[in-house]
């Protein structure tokens, strides 16, 4: 058995102790607007945006952008949901920092440097200009059941996918890295656009789901990751009481 497996058996079982303890201390953690929710926020939004850029543009960018994209977004509704407010604008541009360097890393494998850092750049440029004019994920905010897609989301869909669009070709003639630049322009134009639209539309049931969470079921729920967390923890201790070749 290889001890890499072991340690990381170890630490996923650390993980969810972590987990579960924060699923059963919801009460001291600030209840509605507490840790919890910012965190169901972000692993839900995470797996929404996860998802989306994955299918449409392989798992390595799916992973990488839908884990930032997610992680960003979810402080940031977090943020309006408590104070109705949104962050300043240098906060705003280190979002889309964060958001920019996870499209590099998602394209740096098998674009190159020069080509991900040039994109990445360029698109923490443009949805800094786009928070600027008002455009940001707390736009119209909504908590219910109902799903949503009103006239300045569509048309910030829409102006974002042809910014996406006109950034990869760009990238394409400055850095001469991709044979067939405008299909690629235009599939990760299409596949932004298209998440951030379905993203959008489910946008206020998720902000109510994570806000409606019942109380019960999350300390059930703790319980449960704790249990198992322990389980793996204990794992490496079972490998040694029963003598199992470690390499």
């Amino acid at each position: 058995m290889d001890h890499h497996m072991i340690a990381a058996v170890s630490v996923t079982g650390i993980c969810l102790d972590v987990l579960g303890g924060l699923y059963l201390a919801y009460d001291l953690l600030g209840g509605q607007h507490g840790p919890l929710r910012l965190l169901t926020r972000m692993v839900t939004y995470s797996i929404v945006f996860g998802i989306g850029y994955g299918i449409g543009l392989g798992f390595f960018f799916g992973v990488a952008c839908g884990a930032a994209t997610g992680i960003t977004i979810a402080i940031e509704l977090q943020r309006t949901a408590r104070n109705q407010d949104h962050y300043p604008l240098p906060w705003e541009a280190l979002f889309s920092a964060i958001r920019g360097v996870a499209f590099g890393a998602g394209l740096y494998r098998g674009l190159g440097l020069e080509y991900a850092v040039t994109f990445g750049f360029l698109i923490t440029v443009g949805q800094v200009l786009a928070y600027a004019r008002g455009m940001r994920p707390s736009l119209d905010y909504a908590s219910s059941r109902r799903p949503r897609l009103r006239r300045r989301h569509l048309w910030g869909v829409i102006v974002r996918t042809v910014g996406y669009i006109a950034t990869a070709l760009i990238c394409s003639a400055v850095t001469g890295r991709i044979d067939h630049a405008w299909s690629f322009a235009v599939r990760i134009g299409l596949v932004t656009g298209l998440v951030t639209a379905v993203g959008t539309t489910v946008n206020p049931f998720i902000e109510y789901y994570a806000d409606n969470l019942p109380e019960r079921r999350l300390g059930v729920f703790g319980i449960w990751l704790v249990l198992c967390g322990f389980a793996l923890q204990s794992f490496q201790y079972w490998v040694a009481i029963l003598d199992i070749p470690v390499t």
